[in-house]
């Protein structure tokens, strides 16, 4: 009896609480089902796009929190710039602005005779964008899109289709909204086109991105007058882009003998791995679009009698 007390207890193992139950494989099987039949139910019905709003709108604070050092390091960074550099480039924007003044008051003058020929010839005032200062947050996660994100969002008055610019050319076009910030969509993205038109010669054509920070300008014949180092502009003919705003120039032209078009590649002009500034421009309202035309002169109350009773005279024949 003491023999058996001084020995040593086997640990027993608990018992598991489902005797039998589906393997690894049944279970990766059935979350890999479910989950591709929500992802292809939300693609088709768009039931959780309200869901993603709030949790992104739940996660905006971390966002700010995650940003903050690297905030915080660009703050440091410009703080402590060289004092000369920065008096520099003061008084070379004093010379600037001062050389814009100048050329203002001759541009106030041409803009209010384009306005009076516009009325003269019954034509439609072009429309001046109104536009939303923002600043990018973070570039896209996904690899294979061309996107960034932007502090700028619905509760901004921001909505999807708007164009987006910097100081040096068209960046490209909002594609999501959500509560506090944006999705903009680059123009070298191979989702998105842009109407151009060639500065050059007015030739309009239809610009894609290829997703290597290049546009292509496909269908387009070998014999087209486009020359490398020609500069594209927006046409303005889909209503989001102004016409007139700096895309691209052209860097290469290839041809090849067995096709009839040729390969026409450009490169932006807009920097958007070098700022981080830049403005939305919000979309035309409708009664906006179409321009108030000039109404008939009225006719003063003393001249009414005498224009409605007054009849032309007729005509008498002289060959009697």
């Amino acid at each position: 009896m003491l023999k058996g007390v001084h020995q040593k207890l086997e640990a027993q193992q608990t018992p598991a609480f489902f005797v039998r139950g589906p393997s690894l494989f049944s279970r990766m099987v059935l979350f890999c089902a479910l989950s591709i039949s929500i992802m292809a139910i939300d693609a088709r019905l768009n039931y959780l796009s309200q869901v993603r709003q709030a949790f992104i709108a739940a996660l905006h604070p971390l966002e700010i929190v995650a940003n903050a050092p690297g905030e915080w390091y660009r703050d440091i960074k410009k703080y402590f710039s060289v004092h000369n550099q920065l008096v520099q480039e003061n008084y070379a924007l004093k010379q600037q602005a001062f050389e814009h003044q100048v050329m203002l008051q001759r541009l106030s003058t041409i803009q209010a005779e384009n306005e009076h020929l516009r009325s003269l010839l019954n034509g439609n005032i072009p429309i001046q964008p109104k536009a939303v200062l923002g600043e990018i947050s973070h570039m896209g996660r996904d690899p294979f899109t061309h996107t960034v994100v932007v502090n700028r969002g619905s509760q901004h008055n921001i909505k999807a289709g708007q164009a987006v610019v910097d100081s040096k050319g068209v960046i490209g076009q909002v594609t999501r909204v959500y509560p506090f910030t944006s999705e903009v969509t680059l123009i070298t993205d191979k989702e998105l086109s842009i109407p151009i038109q060639i500065e050059r010669n007015q030739l309009r054509a239809i610009a894609f991105g290829e997703g290597n920070n290049t546009l292509d300008i496909p269908y387009l014949p070998t014999n087209v007058d486009i020359k490398v180092g020609d500069k594209l502009v927006t046409s303005g003919i889909d209503g989001v882009y102004p016409a007139g705003l700096a895309v691209a120039t052209v860097t290469k032209i290839q041809q090849n003998p067995e096709s009839p078009f040729a390969k026409i590649v450009s490169t932006p002009i807009a920097e958007v791995t070098n700022h981080l500034q830049l403005l939305l421009l919000r979309l035309p309202d409708a009664k906006e679009s179409v321009a108030p035309q000039p109404q008939p002169e009225a006719i003063p109350d003393h001249k009414k009698d005498f224009v409605s009773t007054k009849k032309p005279k007729a005509k008498t024949n002289a060959s009697h």
